[in-house]
């Protein structure tokens, strides 16, 4: 019986060991994270509470109403740059995300 609670005290350490690594992946850019989880074999993803871990690592300090953080972003065209900060108070501004394929 005791060997039984050691094995199971040394799964579990081993299991929150995986998931500190893995949330600390997932705090870093996405293109690191990527690479990480290409890396991870696949039935370590029957385990991983990857939900859960992803909306608390990727939460950020935003609420809603709090201004948008100034960022720049390239002109379609490539010719010039916009700053958000440049538009602000003269026009809605909508910014998406995603594939348009």
């Amino acid at each position: 019986m005791r060997t039984l609670a050691i094995a199971v005290t040394i799964g579990a350490a081993a299991w929150l060991l995986f998931l500190a690594v893995v949330y600390g992946e997932m705090r870093r850019p996405p293109e690191k994270f990527g690479a990480f989880m290409a890396n991870l074999p696949g039935p370590l993803y029957f385990i991983l509470p990857f939900e859960t871990l992803w909306l608390e690592a990727r939460e950020g300090a935003l609420k809603p109403g709090d201004p948008a953080p100034d960022f720049e972003l390239q002109t379609i065209d490539k010719t010039g740059v916009v700053r958000l900060s440049s538009l602000r108070g003269s026009s809605p501004v909508v910014l998406i995300f995603g594939s348009y394929t």
